[in-house]
């Protein structure tokens, strides 16, 4: 029996005969309308809105600053044997397009320059010696094709070229009668002598043939990462608890406690570039009584721009570093670890 009846049925038991048969039914009709739009009205609130779920104040995450710190590269990278091949087609195309130019378009007539360049163009065979000869005149003058595998373009071969010219002076091969012509007689009586040229360091280093992975003086191309082996032995980034400080600061000191004042270094941005999170088995209890689920680590970019890494005095613990590429990084960190930090370093 819904409310409108029991209403009607307490009307009809107060009043007696006083209420006539209409009258009790408007009353029913009213009051059965009435409820119903009650429950309609409970039942739509009760749809659209959903309850309210509160997170538990009694549960957490430690909250880390870890550090990135790179050391960015040193020289340029490698060509790859495609820009190779097109950087010395176009030095051979360039020396094809000037050779119908006479070479007093370059040099004065009968100066110190016209001179050398008449002397070492018969050791040259070629205008440049670092791109192989080429007859720019005959019946083989549209072959200028470099072709695959040749030592014309090899990197270290041109090196070796242009430095084999610097060093010799034209001179050398030219008959005693020519040699006096083209040179003062005080000059030609002395013995000549080459000009001290400066060779250009190699780009492989002692460390890279040692593979110290402790020196910043390796991988010159590459950019390399400072990785540090906690007193769990886990390899990582350097990271310590959030203290009351902002991230930026809390870098700074991060790198102060686990590598030393030694090393100068650049917090670039305000913005972590990366976070990791790791979720303890269980939850751990806190000495405010919450209880830690996890860790939650946000990571800063950094730079160094001299010194070097000094664990003696660290306060974290910690027991080895290496400075190591991206592909290095890989192999010596876990696995879900990877997964964070992967896209924050850089492909060279």
């Amino acid at each position: 029996m819904n409310a409108g009846h029991q209403t009607t049925r307490r009307l009809a038991a107060g009043a007696g005969k006083s209420i006539c048969r209409s009258c009790r039914d408007s009353l029913s009709r009213n009051y059965a309308s009435a409820a119903a739009a009650a429950v309609q009205t409970e039942d739509h609130v009760s749809q659209h809105i959903p309850p309210v779920a509160q997170a538990s104040p009694q549960t957490s995450y430690q909250v880390n600053a870890g550090v990135v710190l790179s050391r960015p590269p040193q020289i340029t990278r490698d060509l790859h044997p495609f820009e190779s091949a097109f950087f010395l087609y176009q030095r051979r195309l360039n020396e094809r397009s000037a050779l119908p130019f006479t070479r007093y378009f370059y040099y004065k007539e009968r100066t110190p320059a016209d001179r050398e360049w008449k002397r070492k163009i018969k050791q040259r065979l070629t205008p440049a010696r670092d791109i192989g000869r080429y007859k720019g005149y005959g019946e083989e003058a549209w072959n200028d094709e470099v072709l695959v595998g040749a030592k014309e373009s090899d990197f270290n071969w041109q090196v070796e070229r242009l430095l084999e010219d610097a060093e010799t002076t034209g001179v050398e091969d030219q008959p005693a009668q020519e040699l006096t012509e083209t040179t003062p007689s005080p000059l030609a009586q002395k013995k000549v002598e080459h000009e001290a040229v400066e060779r250009p360091m190699s780009r492989i280093t002692e460390a890279d043939k040692k593979n110290d992975v402790k020196s910043l003086n390796r991988l010159l191309q590459r950019t390399l990462y400072f990785l540090v082996k906690n007193k769990e032995g886990q390899w990582m980034f350097p990271q310590d608890g959030l203290q009351k400080e902002t991230l930026k600061e809390a870098a700074h000191r991060v790198l102060e406690y686990s590598a030393g004042v030694n090393m100068n270094t650049w917090i670039v941005g305000n913005v972590p570039i990366g976070h990791y999170q790791l979720d303890y088995p269980t939850s751990r209890k806190t000495e405010s009584g919450l209880n830690e689920l996890g860790l939650k680590t946000f990571f800063m970019k950094a730079r160094i721009m001299a010194g070097q890494a000094n664990l003696k005095e660290n306060q974290f613990g910690l027991q080895d570093f290496q400075w190591l590429a991206k592909e290095e990084v890989k192999t010596q960190v876990e696995d879900k670890y990877w997964r964070s930090i992967k896209n924050m370093l850089a492909e060279r």
